[in-house]
């Protein structure tokens, strides 16, 4: 049984926006107004428990972010430094 079915429903909300947008946890932090630790926290080990199905599509968004963090970072800072 669900406890606090306002978590189920955000944690769920959270990962569909993030699959369907392939969006970062920090762009779907900021659309639910939650910071990123409880994005993370959200769909890494509450999500499991309710939709794993779903929790594998965010985990191969995670894995896709994580992967591509490095390219982000150099285009952040040449950004940074040509201003």
């Amino acid at each position: 049984m669900i406890k606090n079915l306002e978590i189920y429903e955000r944690v769920l909300q959270e990962a569909n926006y993030l699959i369907v947008n392939n969006a970062t946890v920090r762009q779907t932090a900021k659309v639910f107004g939650v910071s990123k630790s409880c994005v993370h926290h959200d769909l890494s080990k509450l999500l499991p428990r309710y939709n794993s199905i779903m929790s594998n599509k965010v985990t191969g968004v995670f894995e896709t972010n994580k992967a591509l963090r490095h390219i982000r970072g150099g285009e952040a800072t040449k950004r940074k430094y040509t201003k």
